[in-house]
């Protein structure tokens, strides 16, 4: 009865005797999780070779700072510059008549002014965030300011702009190569040995604007204590190389704050701040060599 029973059918209820087992059965099941295994393989491998084909991920993808996300912050901020410096240098010289044959000097002083006030928001203000708002407004303060000083420069001293931009162009490119090439690091004693010079520059400058204002410089000295000679050299010359050297070492620590942004991982906003790192040397290191060629022709 119980053998006729549908209910005892089910072959975990029948007795297993050797022999009796279908032997298809134990090989099937094998053969399919040998089969099964192997898919899975070649998905996982199929999966592999897919993620080392794919490109490597940005800095999109990633949300890290990267040196060539760095790179495109510093080159749009530059395109910002460059197109207000148009403006600054048509500006300048649309004030050139017979009777005013002298170029207006108010897009350099706008652009000086705001600039000046832009970065000490944006340097004391990143502690805290990073605006990009306010760094592409200062690109175009500064492009303001050096479109109008360049225009204002090149009316007195035609060619010298060219000069000025070759120079900067060779300081900054031997400058990069030197760090890349692992040539010239920034130093704790270096970068301390900079902070004073920079001091004793900016206490310098401030006196030379001081004394220009109140008159106590004749007017003739165009730049002030700059148009000083010592052994028949201007005082500008001697103190402007210095100063450029300054520059370049500030490109080295500019450079430096964005190769330990990106080992450290540090977030992709803070590639803007490297980017305006850099912009604010090279437009200081453009001022100062334009400074010393004027200098330079003003005395010949």
């Amino acid at each position: 009865m119980a053998l006729n029973n549908p209910a005892f059918a089910n072959p975990a209820f029948q007795e297993q005797r050797p022999g009796l087992t279908p032997p298809s059965a134990p090989a099937a099941q094998t053969s399919y999780a040998t089969a099964q295994h192997q898919g899975v393989d070649v998905a996982a491998q199929a999966n592999l070779e897919g993620m080392y084909a794919a490109p490597p991920a940005g800095a999109i993808e990633t949300d890290r700072m990267t040196v060539e996300d760095t790179v495109l912050k510093t080159i749009g901020l530059f395109a910002i510059l460059l197109v207000t410096a148009v403006v600054g240098w048509i500006w300048t010289l649309s004030t050139v008549t017979v009777a005013n044959p002298t170029p207006t000097m108010m897009p350099w002083i706008i652009g000086g002014l705001g600039g000046f006030a832009l970065s000490m928001a944006i340097i004391f203000g990143s502690r805290k965030k990073i605006r990009p708002g306010l760094i592409f407004a200062y690109a175009a303060f500064e492009g303001l300011f050096v479109g109008g000083i360049s225009a204002f420069f090149e009316f007195i001293f035609p060619g010298i702009v060219m000069q000025a931009t070759l120079a900067t162009l060779a300081v900054v490119g031997v400058t990069l190569a030197l760090f890349a090439s692992g040539k010239v690091r920034a130093s704790k004693k270096a970068t301390k040995i900079f902070m004073i010079a920079m001091v004793g520059y900016l206490v310098f400058s401030l006196l030379n604007v001081v004394l220009m204002l109140v008159g106590v410089i004749p007017g003739d000295m165009m730049f002030g204590l700059h148009s000083a000679k010592i052994a028949g050299i201007p005082l500008g010359v001697i103190i402007g190389l210095l100063v450029v050297v300054m520059a370049a070492y500030s490109l080295v620590l500019d450079f430096d704050q964005v190769q330990q942004g990106v080992r450290n991982g540090a977030p992709r906003k803070f590639g803007w701040m490297g980017a305006f790192g850099i912009m604010v040397t090279v437009v200081w290191l453009y001022v100062e060599i334009l400074r010393i060629l004027a200098i330079l022709r003003g005395s010949e």
